[in-house]
């Protein structure tokens, strides 16, 4: 499954998009829209996008928790080499340290995260800025030629700015089309 980026002018062009894209098979689910005019969204009954969409919480907590790992094998390590407490330390509790600094550190990655714009949507931060839409469909493999085809042909006005071929990733780049 791939996500296709449109930047659309207008509200009235993006509420005909979603009709379109509707016709030829792709479900609410699939198609979620970018916008700074939440309202007029929800006027027009589009489906704006999400906390994963917008927030960058995922890709944050994965970071912070890596940093966390890292942090809790050092401390694990410090504390197996200096033997602060004279007493012999069962393995488990060197588990234990690396589990608890890995998920406090995936706690506050995903705090930092949620602080900052989605990595991906921020390439469209200014266009996003100056009023534009930006549609996010997400098409199996089977529908991309198809959605591409009708965005083509029924709306020369959106232009086709990215797809991200593994938009579960959060770590993944997209092949921007745009200039």
């Amino acid at each position: 499954m791939r996500c296709i980026y449109y930047l659309s002018p207008t509200l009235k062009s993006t509420h005909q998009i979603s009709d379109d894209l509707h016709s030829i098979g792709v479900d609410d689910w699939f198609l979620h829209i970018h916008s700074k005019d939440e309202s007029g969204l929800v006027k027009e009954h589009l489906h704006s996008s999400n906390y994963f969409e917008t927030l960058d919480f995922i890709r944050e907590g994965f970071i912070g928790a890596g940093i966390g790992f890292v942090a809790g094998l050092v401390f694990a390590g410090l504390i197996g080499m200096t033997d602060p407490f004279a007493v012999s330390i069962p393995w488990y509790a060197f588990a234990a340290i690396v589990f608890l600094v890995t998920c406090f550190g995936a706690w506050v990655g995903g705090l930092t995260g949620v602080m900052n714009e989605n990595k991906k949507i921020a390439h469209f931060h200014d266009d996003i800025k100056a009023g534009k839409y930006l549609v996010l469909i997400y098409a199996k493999e089977k529908q991309v030629k198809k959605v591409q085809e009708m965005m083509t042909n029924k709306h020369p006005e959106a232009q086709l700015a990215a797809i991200d071929p593994h938009f579960l990733n959060p770590f993944a780049d997209l092949q921007m089309v745009r200039a």
